[in-house]
């Protein structure tokens, strides 16, 4: 079996699939974490882009070439952002994290005459509000658990002691992927909405809970952009939430995650996501007037009696699962943000009838698996300023051992070195034949060791790839 390319290496030979933009782009990215470190390394790899200017970015992505740092605006400074943009006259601003794109940022950005890759506050509710996603699921035949809204904790209760088994609590609003409680027992449901409803665990982001059955199965993340009409699939991949081996212990923002999804592997359940799942979605906030345009990231259950059915909707990039889907890109990515950006995914269609799906884009064959380095205490208050040792040199991409990117998250420049700043502190990403010679790509970048990363009280885990694989 050949030897897969090395990362670098096919940065060089990106296909430019759709149309390019007439001129060298101009782009301000929005975020400072590992997803916004892996689309300013695809980004900024585009020979249509000019340049990336990051706000307020981190360590890692100040190193590649054509990018460069505001530090000192903050991603949910909405109007210093839109100022941003009219200074440096980006043609095209490309959100990160869900919390601006919930508070109107693409729609001051559009507003202002700007191109704007995501979706408006209003489509956003998909992901702010999950009582919301759930009601347009419910009206639109979308697969999903079966589910209670209550602000009450009497309600709550009764609703939890009617049902024949645990309940998921889920905080209504944002609490950055720790509003959602996956209950083993019935007492451990009523103690959840306890504290988001009675003591007010999240504030006004628990305020309102969502109480749905607990679905069995595999889950899986699909990911499509968007033009308002028109949409492409990307990559399928796997979240490791649990903070421990074996999906054991606390839920984290992400552990780890390889692509493709060992479970996504027939061609019937992939059109089953798109025509039942994507499709009526969109359709249904179209039939809403809130046309969705930008990243809609479906959070899926593969469920042995049902087929997928939807856990959650988000209206980004993934976090840790674009680490692995964008190096599987092998064609540009700017062409199709800038498309959806304009409502004119290729292939052009001046007025199309109904959604549709347009071509896939070009794939790397294999796998890529992601490997999170999570500070000391993590997903509790993580230990900061723990010097990093084993990064790349300034101005590289990233080699943390053969062929492996080391996407920064959660970290910050003190002089001449890189400490920790963050739980998760570090996603490191190989690509190989398939997920077993990804996984050992990329654990063999991690130290403690010369050439390889590590830190004080680093912690990660060693199964990422492995489920269901008989560890």
């Amino acid at each position: 079996m050949s030897t897969p390319e090395r990362f670098d290496d096919r940065v060089k030979t990106q296909a430019d699939t759709p149309s390019a933009p007439e001129r060298p782009t101009r782009i301000l990215l929005v975020g400072g974490g590992g997803r916004e470190h892996a689309l300013a390394w695809k980004l900024a790899a585009s020979p249509a882009c000019a340049e990336v200017v990051c706000a307020p970015g981190n360590p890692g992505i100040a190193r590649i070439d054509k990018v460069r740092l505001v530090p000192g605006i903050r991603a949910d400074d909405l109007p210093g952002l839109v100022e941003l943009a009219r200074r440096e006259a980006v043609d095209l601003v490309v959100c990160g994290p869900e919390d601006p794109l919930s508070q109107g940022l693409g729609d001051a950005v559009r507003a202002a005459g700007i191109l704007f890759f995501g979706p408006s506050a209003a489509a956003a509710e998909i992901e702010s509000s999950k009582a919301f996603a759930k009601r347009l699921m419910a009206t639109a035949g979308v697969p999903t658990a079966a589910f209670g809204v209550f602000e009450g904790l009497a309600e709550a209760e009764r609703f939890i002691e009617a049902q024949p088994g645990p309940v998921v609590v889920k905080a209504d609003g944002l609490c950055a992927g720790k509003g959602v409680v996956v209950a083993d027992t019935k007492e451990e449901s009523r103690a959840a909405v306890r504290r988001m409803l009675a003591e007010g665990e999240f504030g006004a982001a628990g305020a309102r809970v969502v109480l749905e059955e607990r679905l069995t199965g595999r889950e899986l993340s699909v990911m499509a952009i968007c033009d308002g009409e028109r949409f492409v699939l990307l990559p399928s991949a796997e979240d490791h939430k649990a903070v421990l081996d074996g999906d054991r212990g606390p839920n984290t923002g992400g552990m780890g995650t390889c692509s493709p999804s060992p479970v996504l592997t027939d061609p019937a359940t992939l059109d089953f996501i798109t025509r039942r799942i994507f499709e009526p979605t969109l359709a249904a906030l179209r039939a809403d007037g809130r046309t969705f345009s930008g990243l809609l990231y479906g959070g899926l259950m593969l469920t042995p009696d049902r087929g997928p059915m939807v856990i959650e909707w988000n209206c980004r990039f993934g976090d840790p699962e674009t680490q692995v889907v964008v190096p599987r890109l092998a064609g540009d990515l700017l062409p199709w943000l800038m498309g959806a950006a304009r409502g004119r995914l290729p292939p052009a269609a001046a007025a199309a009838p109904k959604l549709a799906t347009v071509d896939a884009l070009e794939v790397h064959p294999g796998a890529a698996v992601c490997v999170v380095l999570a500070a000391a205490n993590y997903p509790g208050k993580p230990r900061l300023g723990d010097e990093i040792s084993g990064l790349p040199p300034a101005g590289t991409v990233g080699q943390g051992g053969a062929g492996v990117l080391v996407f920064h998250a959660g970290t910050r420049q003190v002089g001449a070195r890189t400490v920790t700043a963050g739980g998760r502190v570090l996603g490191l990403v190989a690509l190989g034949a398939d997920v077993a010679d990804a996984r050992s790509r990329v654990y063999a970048a991690i130290g403690p060791g010369p050439e390889k990363v590590s830190f004080s009280g680093m912690h990660f885990r060693t199964d990422i790839g492995m489920r269901g694989r008989g560890t």
